[in-house]
């Protein structure tokens, strides 16, 4: 009877033991599966690897690759190799890709309200645009796509934008009647040229310096950047430094892919973007002084540098076109981006 206790007692105690390990397998399991997930991120964008938003992607993409251990890979196509400003944001609400970072102005389609940066003169510095973007009503524009299946993760800065053309220098309103400009497109902008009696055509960026060359368009509007990185001033010969109006991106995503994520994974995809929008924000000031430099030292444009007193000539024909879209953009955000700098 004892040697029968006895061997019940073990028998009990290898049961209790098995348990205790299969508890501790699930356990191990559980948070396995609460850890980093396994993906491949697909980020296209349509500038030159030379520009703070390509830079930015970099550091993004280090610094999630970095932390996940190799678990996460991001792919980056700049250049427009893999989609262009017209297809890009198909493919992110089709989530063939999970990142794009377009020119704000070209969702002005979806809503009017990210005309914001074409409204003439309301920024007089990267710093205003980005007090905007992150603030409360900045936010509210950056969300506005989630019917779409697309949600604004954080503005990255290009910098403000200067006029080149073909046809003679620029330094009056006047100036431009008469002459065909590219641009992002949208509402206000063609309000613009409109008003300063210039034509306006959309024209997508990855075929602007082909357009230019052939004289589709007479000229364009560019961060400094984006002017000498494409070399945009091989097929101008005026450049009016200018700062009417600017080029801003911001990280898009796809709601599906963002929403798949576990906690573990968003949390270091967020610190990635975060990471990425440091650099980017950093680039833009350096990399537009830069090129600047490197333009002047081409020496392929002549270069107009407006006085305080030509500026103010530029606002006044231009400002009406504030009462104009108050009520498409809402005096609310208007109000909001004249009065970032505060």
């Amino acid at each position: 009877m004892k040697k029968l206790s006895i061997f019940l007692l073990f028998v009990l105690s290898i049961f209790v033991l098995g348990a205790c390990q299969s508890d501790e397998k699930v356990a191990v399991s559980g948070a396995s599966g609460d850890g980093v997930q396994e993906l491949t991120i697909k980020f296209a964008h349509v500038v030159a690897e030379n520009t703070p938003k390509h830079q930015g992607a970099l550091a993004m993409k280090e610094y999630i690759e970095k932390e996940s251990d190799g678990k996460i890979k991001v792919e980056i196509y700049p250049n427009s190799s893999l989609f262009g400003d017209q297809d890009e944001y198909q493919n992110l609400v089709a989530n063939n890709i999970q990142f794009i970072a377009p020119d704000l102005t070209k969702f002005v389609g979806n809503n009017p309200q990210f005309n914001v940066p074409a409204l003439p003169f309301a920024f007089a510095n990267d710093e205003e645009a980005i007090a905007f973007w992150d603030g409360e009503k900045g936010q509210e524009v950056l969300s506005s796509l989630k019917g779409d299946g697309v949600l604004g993760l954080s503005m990255w800065p290009n910098g403000g934008k200067h006029l080149t053309n073909n046809k003679h220098a620029i330094s009056t309103p006047a100036d431009l009647k008469g002459l065909k400009f590219r641009t992002q497109g949208g509402q206000v902008l063609e309000s613009m040229y409109t008003a300063l009696g210039a034509g306006s055509e959309s024209i997508p960026f990855g075929e602007l310096y082909t357009a230019l060359d052939q004289g589709v368009v007479d000229g364009q509007e560019n961060t400094f950047s984006n002017i000498e990185s494409k070399k945009f001033d091989e097929v101008q010969k005026y450049m009016t430094v200018m700062n009417h109006t600017r080029v801003d991106y911001a990280v898009f995503t796809n709601t599906k892919f963002w929403d798949s994520m576990n906690e573990a994974t968003k949390a270091l995809v967020e610190a990635g973007i975060a990471a990425g929008t440091e650099v980017a924000r950093a680039e833009a000031k350096s990399l537009n002084e830069q090129a600047l430099v490197k333009i002047k030292e081409r020496g392929n444009v002549e270069i107009v540098e407006l006085t305080p007193e030509q500026i103010e000539e530029f606002k006044k024909v231009l400002e009406p076109i504030y009462a104009e879209y108050e009520d498409e953009i809402g005096a609310d955000i208007i109000e909001a981006a004249r009065n970032a700098g505060e």
